[in-house]
């Protein structure tokens, strides 16, 4: 996988951005670095990248800005590197269409994983667990309410109308309708979703429900205080 993907980093500090280009290039990652997001923008427009690293702080253009400008544009998917692990940082980036997050200074193999994790999911945003446990009828077709998942064609409609979604809500949107009316908790999502073998951040796992909610009804993702999510049947 490593060999055929194209990076789009953007970062300012000089010393980051060229030892972090080192590595992933010795992952055998193709790397196009750029100091600021408006050079970021740009390439990624040229590039077409398969994936963005983007520091919350650059100049011209914010990261968060520039996730924002690139998920108007692509469902690429986007991490959003950040100095601080403050909350505000983490949600930003996250309500601006960022997948995940890594927090500075990280340890390159730690970010070569999660790109790698992001990829795989982006690869096959149905992923085999919803497949198996989801059972359809009428070709792969799941309705609840106004809202129908196609699981096979992997598209989704609310009163009819088509709901775009980012891989990564489609993936969250699966494992909820596999299982209608069950609680699925936060570290059960991070593991099947995000892919996380380890315990993650569950600000990520938040986030996106919010989002994926403002797409197919506020009512129709149930938070259980304490234990977790569930899809209303």
């Amino acid at each position: 996988m490593a060999d055929q993907t194209h990076v789009l980093f953007v970062e300012d500090d000089d010393v980051i951005r060229e030892a972090t280009q080192l590595a992933l290039e010795r992952d055998g990652f193709v790397v196009t670095a750029m100091p600021d997001g408006l050079s970021g923008l740009e390439a990624f427009r040229t590039d077409r990248p398969d994936i963005a690293l983007l520091d919350v702080m650059v100049p011209g253009l914010d990261g968060v800005s520039l996730c924002r400008r690139i998920r108007d544009e692509s469902t690429v998917p986007v991490i959003m590197l950040s100095a601080r692990a403050d909350s505000i940082d983490v949600v930003l980036g996250l309500e601006a269409g960022a997948d995940d997050y890594v927090t500075k200074p990280f340890d390159g193999a730690v970010l070569v994983a999660r790109i790698r994790a992001v990829l795989r999911r982006f690869g096959h945003a149905g992923g085999d667990r919803a497949g198996e446990q989801a059972a359809p009828a009428d070709g792969g077709v799941l309705a609840f309410g106004d809202l129908q998942v196609d699981t096979e064609g992997m598209e989704v409609r609310r009163a009819g109308q088509p709901v775009a979604l980012t891989p990564t809500e489609m993936r969250l949107l699966l494992e909820f309708s596999s299982a209608p009316g069950t609680v699925l908790s936060r570290d059960k999502l991070l593991e099947r979703v995000w892919d996380y073998g380890w315990g993650g951040d569950t600000r990520v796992v938040d986030v996106h429900v919010q989002r994926l909610r403002q797409k197919i009804g506020q009512d129709r993702i149930e938070t259980v205080r304490g234990f977790g999510y569930k899809l209303k049947a």
